[in-house]
């Protein structure tokens, strides 16, 4: 994290401050908008050092233990246990994120992940074309494709040793 000095500010001033750090943060709509805002005001390292420290409680109240998270997140026992005594006297910002982000997962609602949102992987893909342009090509050809054609495309992608992820998408566009 960035160095800290003495604050020039009166107890109110400071509080006023955050405060309104707290309103721009809650006007962010998405994680991409969030991100964004994040990559401005942190370093690299910085942001990093975050998110350890979220995963961190997420492992803690898993019930990991300190030499597990350390292996996992190589960070040292002390950010561990910083996070560990902020979970035990309140923890709450901690605990409310890592809920939400749960319930997310189980019900698959992730603003992330939405099929037909303005952040699901099919408007990125839209909205930046040139970095999944092999792809949306493979899948045009498939779709424009007389059923002869496709048939030959179909037994060729099936002699393919491996079956990666790319392969069970171009497999997936041939049944749409």
């Amino acid at each position: 994290m960035a160095k800290f000095y003495p604050s020039k500010f009166s107890r109110e001033e400071q509080e006023e401050l955050f405060v309104c750090f707290c309103e721009g943060i809650s006007r962010l709509r998405s994680p991409l908008e969030a991100a964004r805002f994040l990559k401005d005001l942190l370093s690299v390292q910085e942001a990093e050092m975050l998110a350890k420290r979220l995963k961190a409680a997420e492992l803690l109240i898993l019930g990991l233990t300190y030499s597990e998270i350390r292996k996992i997140l190589k960070i040292s026992n002390g950010t561990i246990a910083r996070v560990h005594e902020w979970l035990k006297l309140s923890g709450d910002g901690y605990r409310l994120i890592l809920e939400r982000m749960q319930n997310e997962k189980k019900t698959g609602k992730s603003k992330t992940d939405l099929a037909g949102g303005p952040f699901s992987w099919r408007s990125v893909k839209r909205k930046y074309p040139l970095y999944f342009w092999p792809q949306l090509l493979l899948e045009n050809i498939i779709k424009t494709a007389k059923e002869n054609d496709r048939r030959k495309l179909r037994a060729l992608m099936n002699k393919l040793d491996k079956k990666s992820a790319l392969y069970k998408r171009i497999n997936l566009a041939f049944s749409s």
